[in-house]
């Protein structure tokens, strides 16, 4: 009862220093830029750190340690691959996002290619980044029924709370200062604390190969199938989401965008290696787990509670909780920016509507209107996550859709010049719609899979079709229009500084051309 009594305490700690974060954010928060990308003002240790937070949810580091219990060092490679995404993301493209100074992808598509079709991005991204953040909301839940033995709703209902409070308030200026709270919390519990107790109570790396299967130390023990699919979901995933771009035009320059982006990267491969050997070395010191009933989750916290010492379990319990609200808080500032940048302007204009949902002579109400975006796509996330049993369904489609059909004409535009508008439009809607009927299709079983609608094969398909499409349509196509490409060519070149106005899609100049 004591130990538990700890335990709690720290957690609630760690709850209210998160509200407290919100506040202390709210200070520094006067316009649309303080609120939805930090001022576009982080250095290299709040960038690191903000990025790393984001990217390590509850997957990498409960579910990093459950892969390790169930397959050993081969468990590494979901977060290896995240690692790799984010790596890939700050070398190629981060220096040329950042000098865009736009809000969402959906803009940096309309920049490009100066067509209002592709507009739609939007709404996949609106669908993903909610679903990121329902998925989130459920997960660091889990937590506060084990530790408060609540009901699931109420559990879910009082850490959406939370969040909901420190992201509305200060936007991602708290997010950003209570990230690196999260990252300074998940670091100490995972590298300092979890690493070294697991692998003492297990006897060393000696003792654990004494007592385990040469298989798991083998590192494509988990299946190169599996391997494949982590690095095309999550590492293609990540080099276009919504919510890793933001963190991205947080970055005070470029050079930070790409090196403190690359530094987070190696960070993340260190920390799925790491969550590999704990989960590992506890498959010898607590043998009896029953994860074929209970699920691998439950590992990281028979972990804390059953091997470290009292106190120090709690604060490993509260790096996971830091590990599922920094993803969470993350998506939903995504989902709320698109929401209102991208997805409100482009329905209205299907009804000849034109709404401008940015306020920038009168800063404090364009603060308050994103306040309110946050607040009620929050309350959504927390609703979608009380209801759905397992929203994991709901955010493999989200991301299937993601890269497969936005992959190409996002990283299409940024790196081949012929790429053209009509190309892109027609590539997001052939990779889309393939990949969601397939998805379809093996979901009710019309294609059979063991695997139904978590098969990779839409993805694949989705990606192929929407890639020839692009290149086939760009090449018999004209090219993009000149005045289109030369403005895009200045904010590449950092030449134009001034930011893009939030609602600002720029292609109504062209429109009728």
């Amino acid at each position: 009862m004591d130990a538990n009594f700890v335990n709690i305490a720290i957690v609630v700690v760690y709850l209210i220093a998160m509200l407290a974060f919100g506040w202390w954010g709210k200070s520094r928060t006067k316009n649309n830029s303080d609120f939805l990308v930090a001022g576009r003002r982080l250095g290299p240790l709040l960038y690191t750190g903000t990025m790393a937070a984001v990217v390590l949810g509850g997957a990498s580091t409960v579910g990093g340690v459950g892969l390790g219990y169930k397959f050993g060092i081969s468990g590494m490679w979901l977060v290896v691959a995240i690692g790799a995404g984010v790596l890939l993301l700050s070398l190629l493209f981060a220096g040329t996002i950042q000098r865009l100074k736009i809000y969402t992808v959906s803009q940096m598509l309309s920049l490009r290619y100066g067509q209002r079709a592709t507009q739609t991005s939007g709404i996949v991204m609106l669908a993903y980044t909610l679903m990121l953040c329902a998925t989130s909301t459920g997960a660091y839940a889990t937590i506060f029924v084990v530790l408060f033995d609540w009901e699931r709703w109420l559990a879910i209902a009082v850490g959406g709370a939370i969040v909901l409070v420190y992201s509305t308030i200060g936007g991602m200026w708290s997010i950003t200062l209570a990230d690196q709270v999260q990252f300074i919390i998940k670091t100490v519990g995972i590298f300092a604390l979890m690493l070294p107790f697991t692998l003492n109570a297990a006897g060393g790396l000696d003792g654990i190969r004494s007592r385990v299967d040469a298989s798991f130390f083998q590192l494509d023990g988990i299946g190169m199938q599996t391997i494949i699919t982590y690095f095309v979901v999550y590492t293609l995933g990540l080099l276009i989401g919504q919510d890793i771009w933001q963190r991205v035009f947080t970055a005070k320059t470029p050079t930070v965008a790409r090196w403190g982006g690359a530094t987070a990267g190696v960070y993340c491969i260190l920390y799925g290696v790491a969550g590999a050997l704990i989960g590992l070395a506890a498959r010898v010191a607590l043998p009896d787990i029953d994860v074929a009933n209970l699920g691998k989750d439950v590992v990281y916290a028979e972990v804390a509670t059953q091997i470290l010492p009292i106190g120090i379990g709690g604060l490993v319990m509260a790096a996971a909780v830091a590990a599922m609200m920094s993803t969470a808080s993350g998506a939903l500032i995504a989902a709320a920016t698109v929401a209102r940048a991208d997805v409100v302007p482009f329905v209205a204009s299907w009804f000849g509507k034109t709404i401008n949902t940015d306020d920038t002579e009168n800063p404090e109400h364009d603060v308050k209107a994103n306040r309110y975006w946050v607040l009620g796509l929050g309350i959504v996330a927390v609703l979608i996550s009380m209801a759905a049993q397992d929203v994991v369904v709901a955010l493999t489609i989200a991301y299937d859709i993601l890269v497969g059909g936005l992959l190409v004409a996002i990283l299409g535009g940024l790196v081949w010049k012929r790429g053209t508008g009509i190309a892109a439009a027609w590539s997001m809607a052939v990779g889309s719609v393939l990949t969601l009927a397939l998805l379809i299709m093996y979901a009710l079983g019309v294609i059979p899979s063991v695997d139904g609608v978590y098969a990779n094969e839409p993805i694949y398909w989705g990606l192929g079709a929407s890639l020839v499409s692009y290149i086939v349509i760009s090449l018999l196509t004209p090219p993009t229009d000149p005045e289109v490409r030369e403005a895009w060519e200045k904010r590449v070149a950092g030449a134009v500084t001034e930011e893009l106005p939030m609602e600002a899609h720029p292609v109504a100049s062209h429109a009728s051309r």
